[in-house]
Parts: structure tokens; sequence; C-alpha cells
């Protein structure tokens, strides 16, 4: 190949370069940093409620104070929102007019998890256990054998809001769900992987020492649901709650234990719950550190997208619409036009490829863990259904704002066209006539109990944001 051909391959051909090539060492060694940063907050966030108190903890730190609705708002005030504790809405307010558009960055902050019906203590064959409901899409059987803890909160009978967090700390006790020794497990092993594992069989093991006193010892030949009674005494004592508390509680069983560097270099990072705060962190520190900017800037901490962005603290309630009217009008803005001259970047991970699965992937279209933040057209299934297509102008907006600030970015898809798809808050946001893109961190073993994401990825994901807002 002569010169001239290499020279006009290289116009005119698109490379996929890794962040590290481009980043150069100095470049990792400040992702690495800011993925410390990262690491702290996802340990102290493992549901939507944690993730919006350690958002206001990092907000206030930064100097933002809370907003309510109908206050008055100027150039440079730095506010959030918070929506029933489950959902976060951070603002700063730009110099420019703001029917020039809001710069909308928006991640969720819920996860794939297991959580606990009303009714869900109770006991079998001397052991207790909770009685389960799933929420979002699982896989089943990556649940079963490892360690659990408790997350959530009681609204007690009295109208006290109990926090209760079990299995965190070194010295507390973790759960279990419970399987078959492989002697006994060759009918369940021909099962397909969605079936080996039951929605109803998710019962987790919280106990099985009967309750006994001096007077009343252990009575073995009759059992009376004493080990549920060792359970119910345990909250009470802690937590002041009786079994009818547990109908007015919202708690979920996540898996134990702090996030860790995957690899001999330290260049991953494997946690629970990267889908979507690997994403939600970058676009809060993006805003909270954003000091006299010309637009208006916004992040989103949105709730139930892992079931459809559903509910008063989804992406599909009124909530975004309702700020927007309320700054407008502060303002003296009409927010039609704020809205149909704002952009938003909805913040939510790819699906990394993986060498060790490639039939589901088409390698030209995925993205690549160590590439860069992954912008998305589209996501959906099969024949485009239930996505945000970006146009080309949006497009483009993004690609230069990236290009003109050095981002390291690439673009995927969600696997081969007809093997599966997913979703994202874009479309919702998108029908309020905001221009909507897909901006996020690809991800290996999505949904798993123990994902895994590189820590460039993230760094890219935090610098274009810093661009975006700008």
């Amino acid at each position: 190949m002569s010169d001239k051909t290499k020279e006009l391959k290289e116009k005119l051909f698109y490379t996929k370069k890794s962040a590290y090539e481009l980043e150069g060492e100095a470049g990792v060694a400040k992702a690495y940093e800011f993925a410390r940063g990262y690491a702290e907050f996802i340990d102290h966030a493992k549901t939507e409620r944690e993730a919006v108190a350690e958002g206001i903890k990092i907000l206030e730190a930064h100097g933002f104070s809370a907003y309510e609705m109908g206050a008055k708002v100027k150039a440079g005030d730095k506010l959030y929102y918070s929506n029933r504790g489950k959902c976060l809405l951070a603002f700063v307010i730009g110099s420019e007019p703001i029917e020039n558009g809001i710069r909308i960055s928006a991640a969720h902050v819920d996860s794939p998890r297991i959580d606990l019906k009303q009714h869900t203590i109770y006991e079998n064959t001397g052991v207790g256990y909770f009685k389960t409901h799933y929420y979002g899409g699982i896989r089943k059987y990556q649940w079963a054998t490892i360690p659990l803890a408790l997350h959530g909160v009681v609204m007690k009978k009295d109208g006290e809001c109990v926090n209760v967090t079990i299995g965190e700390d070194e010295g507390d006790p973790v759960f279990c769900i419970t399987d078959l020794l492989p002697h006994l497990g060759r009918d369940q092993g021909q099962r397909p992987l969605d079936s080996a594992f039951t929605g109803e069989g998710l019962n987790i093991l919280i106990a099985s020492r009967p309750y006994a006193t001096e007077d009343d010892p252990y009575k073995t030949s009759e059992p009376d649901d004493r080990v549920k009674l060792t359970v119910l005494k345990y909250f009470n004592d802690k937590y002041g709650i009786v079994e009818d508390d547990f109908i007015s509680a919202e708690l979920c069983v996540v898996p134990a234990g702090k996030s860790r560097d995957i690899g001999l270099d330290r260049a991953m990072i494997g946690a629970y719950g990267h889908d979507d705060r690997v994403c939600a962190y970058p676009i809060l520190m993006a805003v909270a550190e954003l000091e006299a900017p010309e637009k208006t800037a916004m992040c989103i901490f949105a709730d139930k997208e892992e079931i459809g962005s559903e509910g008063n603290t989804g992406m599909q309630s009124r909530i975004l619409a309702d700020i927007i009217a309320e700054l407008s009008a502060s303002l003296g803005a009409d927010e039609n036009i704020v809205r149909a001259h704002s952009m938003c970047l909805s913040a939510d991970v790819a699906a990394g490829y993986d060498p060790n699965y490639p039939d589901v992937f088409e390698i030209k279209n995925s993205a690549i863990c160590g590439s860069g933040v992954v912008l998305t057209k589209f996501t959906g299934s099969r024949g485009k259904s239930g996505t945000n297509d970006a146009s080309a102008e949006t497009v483009y907006k993004a690609r230069k704002i990236f290009d003109d600030a050095g981002v390291v970015w690439q673009t995927a898809e969600l696997g081969k066209v007809d093997q599966g798809g997913g979703g994202t808050v874009a479309m919702f946001i998108a029908n309020h006539n905001i221009d909507t893109i897909d901006l996020g961190v690809p991800v290996l073993s999505m949904h798993a109990p123990f994902e895994i994401i590189s820590k460039t990825d993230l760094y890219e994901a935090y610098r274009a944001h810093v661009a975006f807002n700008k």
C-alpha cells in the first residue's frame, strides 16, 4: 500500500481507538482517581433512596440548596429538588435566557434486585425465610448462593420512618438463597436457565434458631413458628417493628459487600448496580462542579426505569415538565420554548462486547470496554420498537461537543438486531419535545449481581457531561 493510499485511508476510514491510546498515562491516572470517588458513592448507594441521599450530600458539599416549587430563581443559583426521596433533580441556573434551552443529563438509580413481599416472614421445617418478588430483569440463577444484604425503609404504625440496613457492616449477618447440591440437581440442571429457578422459589434464608427462654425452653417436637418469633423479636429489638409494619415497608435484598477492582492492572471495577449508577455519578459530578454556566444545566436521578419508568418517581411522571414550567415562570420565560430549545443526554449503560459470547453481538456496532463512553442513536428491540431514535441533527450536536472537547467516545447498538434489545428513559424525555440521545458506559454482565465496567470509560462519561454542560 502506497503512502498516498495510506493517507487517504486514514482520512476516510473510521477507526475505533482505546481511551488508553488517546488519553495517555496522565489521562488514565485521572480516570483511576475519578473512579475512587465513584466506588465510594456506589458502595453507599445500593437503592434509589440511598443514591438520592448520597447525591444530596455531594450537592450540598458543592453549595447546592433545596428548591421548593414556586420559589424564585436567578442566574447562578445551584438548587436540587428531591421527589419523594427516590428521584432527584439538580440544576444550575445559567446566565443566558432559559429560553435558549436547558442542558439535561438523566440517569436512573434503580437497579434489578429482589424485593420483599408485604407478608414476607415465614417458617418451614425449622428454617426462617423471606418471601420475595423480584424487581426488574434479573437472571434468577445468578442470585443463588451469594451473600445478600437487606436495605430499605419501614413506615411504622405510629408514622415513624425507620431505615433498615443489615449485611453491609463487617460484623453483620448476611442472607442467602440456597441451591441444590449437584448430586441431587440432575433434573434441575436439565431445565432451561430461565426456568431452573422460579420467582416463587427465590425464598431467602434468614434464621434457623427457635426462640426460647429459661422458663420456656426449646420444644423441637412442637413446631410453632419459634424461628419466625426469633426473626420478629430481632426486628422489634433493633427497629421497634412488628409484623404489621412490613405491610407499609419498602425492603429489598441486594448483593452484600463493596465494589472491588478487577484485574491485576486494576483497570476495571466490579460491583452491584453499575446499571445505572455508573452513569448517575458522572452526571451528578458534572453538574455539582459547574460554576456560572451560560446555559442552565440539569441532572436527573430517575426511579423505576427497570420496570418501565412508571409512577410518580419514574421518568414518565410530570416531574421534569413541572420543574421546567416552574423555572420558566420564575424567569419570565415560555416553558414550551424552553423545552423546544433544550437537549438531553439520556445517560444509560450500553452492553459491553464480551468475547466469551460473540454470537449475540455484531462486532462492528458493539461497545468495546476501554474505548470510551458510548453514544447510542437508538435502543429498543428488533425493529427499533420502544425507543427514541435520535435525529441526525441531534447526533451531530453531541458528536461536535465531544470532538471539540477531546472526549473519547464510540457508538454502538445493543447486540444483534433480532437477538434482544432494551430501553432507557430517552423516549420519555423526548416526548416533552426535547432533543434526546443516549450516552452511557459499556458494562459486562449487565443486570447480574456483580457487573463490570472500565475506569477509563467511566471517566470519559464524566468528561462528556462536563463538555455538554459548558
